[in-house]
């Protein structure tokens, strides 16, 4: 009997530190929600959660991108597109590792925000 997989073994699926300016949609946001999508249910019993908990990962990312993409001409004002580009990569990166190192469904949601919050400005931003 095979034993569930733990959220440790994610790690590696949902870290994806690309960051780099292009004149498309950043790889990195893009490919986040794709491998989070396809291995939901991987994660799911991981954690131990239902259908409708393991839906907040996704949505609570999606929620926090759509929020965010409109402040970004705002801030990017404010610290400049290259500074504020860089944050949003770094924290990009430091958040899908918090993702991968989560315990708990509860953390993990919270760092999936974390996640948005800082992968939403990429989207506009890429295309300056």
């Amino acid at each position: 009997m095979a034993s569930a997989p733990s959220t440790v073994a994610h790690a590696s699926l949902l870290i994806s530190a690309h960051g780099r300016r292009s004149t498309s949609r950043p790889v990195s946001a893009v490919r986040t929600r794709s491998i989070v999508s396809a291995s939901l249910a991987q994660i799911q019993a991981g954690l131990s959660a239902s259908a409708e908990e393991i839906s907040w990962v996704q949505t609570s990312y999606l929620i926090a991108e759509v929020v965010m993409i409109p402040l970004s001409g705002f801030l990017s004002r404010l610290l400049s597109t290259r500074v504020y580009f860089s944050l949003c990569a770094v924290g990009f990166a430091l958040s899908s590792l918090l993702c991968g190192l989560a315990p708990n469904l509860e953390l993990l949601i919270a760092f999936r925000v974390l996640q948005g919050l800082v992968a939403g400005p990429m989207i506009p931003l890429s295309q300056t």
